[in-house]
């Protein structure tokens, strides 16, 4: 019973409450000291006059006594309620307002302007029906024309590196010709003030959408960009965030290589674009290096002067640029030398070149007597012997090189061309496109 108590009184206080709202806007200036009976009808009269003219004060009731303006009644909302102290207010002779108009609770009444409303747009609607009907067909026209142009092979794939580009060219125009007949569709309709605010929706979905997808998007950009300035061709032999093979294309999403396992390598095209990338076959000569650890108590320029005339007198060895041989560090029991040569990677097998070269340098400084320390430590004391005299030279080795001609990266590259023969259409590489 309390709580039925409690609840009867908060909704006494909250119907009062519209109430002081209402009554809250009185007319200001000065009050006469005479009281007119006819001033009076004058008032009333002329507020009624007023709401006659107006729509949702039909069930409205004025009465004016010594200038104080007294309403009651119903209306189908609270600001028509409200809005009857501003118009009082303003009547001349007006000197205080006691509004008691509440809001209608009938069913009938309150749908009444809703429906009046829903048929008057909908015979709106029909009116405009011809001139909508324009508007469309305008936008489809255009629409369709600019998607006819988009399916037309040139000029797209003329002024596009590839076919990836020119498919980006094509959707661009698809979306300027979309935009374009909706503009004209609702200039027809004299509606352009809405094509900003699909603009901005677009724009606010499509800021949330590139947040939501933003390594995609990155993606996307990055092989925009490997399209257009390419740092690779196919076949070459590349090294890209510590993966190294052949390419074999570039797709929209990553890049494929083939490992000197035969083994495909799929590097996203974000990470290629980021990473540093090194190309060995950019250039036909490339260098092979040659590794030789001999002993402390070496002739070193003549150990030097034997890996070095070795090198030069190997058949793929090229003239320029020319071979060269230094000291590269001081072990704990060997002094390492290194033997530079170039040979044309084209013709040769990089790797068969550097083997050679390394087998006969050993030959040679084994054949020349020059020893090859092991690593072991040898304790002296008073009694140890004398270190054994350097070894005599050994029958001199097979000095001939063998086949080092390109055998096994033709091999993989008739995977590779095999390949992209059969996945064409999948490649964004282009041999005429510019390269970085």
């Amino acid at each position: 019973m309390r709580l039925l108590s409690l609840l009867l009184v908060c909704l006494a206080l909250a119907s009062t409450l519209p109430l002081a709202a209402q009554t809250a806007d009185q007319p200001d200036g000065t009050i006469t000291v005479e009281d007119s009976a006819t001033q009076d009808a004058a008032i009333a009269v002329r507020i009624r006059d007023i709401l006659g003219e107006l729509d949702g004060y039909r069930n409205v009731t004025v009465t004016v006594s010594s200038g104080i303006v007294t309403l009651r009644g119903t209306t189908i909302d609270s600001a028509a309620a409200t809005r009857l102290n501003e118009i009082a207010r303003r009547v001349q002779g007006v000197v205080a307002i006691r509004n008691e108009v509440v809001e209608s609770t009938d069913v009938v009444e309150r749908l009444n302007p809703a429906m009046q409303r829903f048929r008057a747009r909908f015979f709106q609607f029909i009116a405009f029906l011809p001139l909508i009907s324009v508007g469309m067909v305008a936008f489809a026209v255009v629409t369709y024309v600019g998607f006819w142009i988009a399916r037309r092979r040139q000029p797209w794939d003329r002024i596009a590196p590839n076919a990836f580009i020119a498919d980006i060219y094509r959707q661009i125009l698809r979306i300027a010709f979309v935009v374009a007949g909706l503009v004209i569709a609702l200039d027809i309709l004299g509606a352009t003030a809405l094509l900003s605010t699909i603009l901005g929706a677009a724009g606010i979905v499509g800021l949330a959408i590139g947040f939501a997808v933003r390594d995609t998007v990155e993606n996307f950009i990055a092989s925009v960009l490997l399209s257009m300035r390419q740092p690779f061709r196919p076949n070459d032999t590349v090294e890209i965030d510590g993966e190294e093979g052949k390419v074999i294309r570039l797709t929209s999403r990553a890049t494929i290589l083939l490992s000197f396992d035969g083994n495909h390598i799929r590097i996203p095209n974000a990470t290629v674009f980021k990473s540093k990338i090194t190309n060995f076959t950019r250039n036909n000569e490339r260098r092979i290096l040659v590794d030789m650890g001999v002993a402390y108590d070496t002739d070193l320029t003549r150990a030097q002067a034997i890996m070095l005339e070795t090198v030069r007198a190997l058949p793929f060895t090229l003239e320029a640029p020319a071979p060269s041989v230094w000291i590269e560090s001081l072990g704990d029991s060997s002094v390492t030398l290194r033997v530079a040569g170039w040979i044309d990677q084209h013709d040769t097998s990089y790797l068969l070149a550097r083997s050679e070269a390394s087998r006969l340098c050993l030959a040679a400084l084994d054949a020349a007597g020059v020893t090859m320390p092991e690593p072991t430590f040898r304790i002296l004391g008073p009694d140890t012997p004398a270190p054994a005299p350097a070894r005599a030279p050994t029958k001199a080795p097979d000095m001939e090189a063998q086949q080092t001609d390109a055998h096994a990266e033709a091999q993989l590259e008739k995977i590779v061309n095999d390949e992209r023969r059969a996945l064409g259409d999948q490649d964004l590489l282009n041999r005429d496109a510019p390269v970085e």
